[in-house]
């Protein structure tokens, strides 16, 4: 599988670790209560089909937001974590 970094370009998958999906892009202020917070940590959904997730570029450092296929891997485009937060 190829990924592009937004920085270094199309690079091989194995030069990424992945975090999961992009919820730490949406998590609760810090006033949140104690339900949101639970709710944030605790109940995602584990969708089947596209999905934004946070990969972490090895060899240069950078957060980057992936959308990918969890059914067929395919990589449908990826920008940096801080646009993506916007």
């Amino acid at each position: 599988m190829r990924v592009t970094c937004p920085y270094c370009g199309e690079r091989d998958r194995r030069e990424f670790t992945i975090q999961g999906d992009d919820t730490s892009l949406r998590r609760p202020g810090r006033d949140a209560g104690a339900e949101a917070w639970h709710a944030h940590v605790h109940l995602r959904d584990n969708p089947a089909g596209r999905l934004r997730e946070m990969w972490y570029h090895d060899p240069c450092g950078a957060w980057i937001v992936v959308e990918r296929d969890t059914v067929t891997h395919a990589v449908h485009g990826s920008v940096p974590a801080r646009e993506a937060a916007r």
